[in-house]
């Protein structure tokens, strides 16, 4: 996801927040109360991969919207009925106006399924163990790198295991997404961990 390099800013509410979520209130929903919070479970962090990869080329904002035209397609995006897709599955997807129709992204996702399935330890446990430690927040967004030598490792090792699309970049997002690195900018009201008395994005 690309984010302005620009410092957090004040909006009506009267909360700080980051420069990028200010374009609608689905974005700014989503920036609230899920990116950057921890998440665990398999079949989560495969959703989010998947969808890091969906997004290559494309605004955030477009995968938001198009998010529940995509769980519907993938099946909520279970890994275990993702990776028995087959060719008439490729095509159904191929021919769903809800979702991004690219062939080369619809094979990955299937693929990486059926990698994901085979794990020992499960995704979670892979994407996690490349978490890095905790460090400041970034003071402005030209201070969020677009890469970082965990997320080359990261993407290096899913490479290796079999997964395609996931490059260093995507790998990135997908840390900043899931928690495992805090890019809310310093200023910005949002924590790691919303307050449970914060209003739920819904999708």
């Amino acid at each position: 996801m690309t984010r302005p390099a620009e410092p957090a800013r004040a909006e009506d509410d009267g909360r700080v927040r980051c420069a990028w979520p200010l374009e609608t209130q689905l974005y700014r929903d989503y920036h609230d109360y899920e990116w950057g919070k921890t998440l665990h479970g398999d079949d989560a962090l495969f959703e989010r991969l998947c969808l890091e990869a969906f997004q290559s080329g494309l605004s955030w904002l477009t995968i938001l919207r198009k998010r529940p035209a995509f769980r519907a397609a993938f099946a909520d995006f279970s890994i275990e009925r993702v990776a028995e897709f087959g060719d008439a599955d490729v095509a159904r997807l191929l021919a769903d106006p809800g979702i991004v129709r690219n062939r080369l992204k619809i094979d990955a996702a299937i693929s990486n399924a059926r990698v994901a399935r085979e794990l020992d330890n499960g995704l979670d446990k892979l994407l996690w163990s490349f978490a890095p430690p905790p460090r400041p927040r970034p003071a402005t967004g030209a201070d969020v790198p677009a890469t970082t030598p965990e997320s080359v490792a990261l993407a290096k090792e899913l490479k290796r295991k079999g997964f395609r699309f996931v490059g260093p970049t995507t790998a990135y997002a997908l840390m900043q997404a899931t928690g495992m690195v805090d890019d809310h900018l310093a200023d910005c009201w949002v924590g790691s961990e919303v307050p449970d008395t914060g209003r739920p994005v819904t999708f």
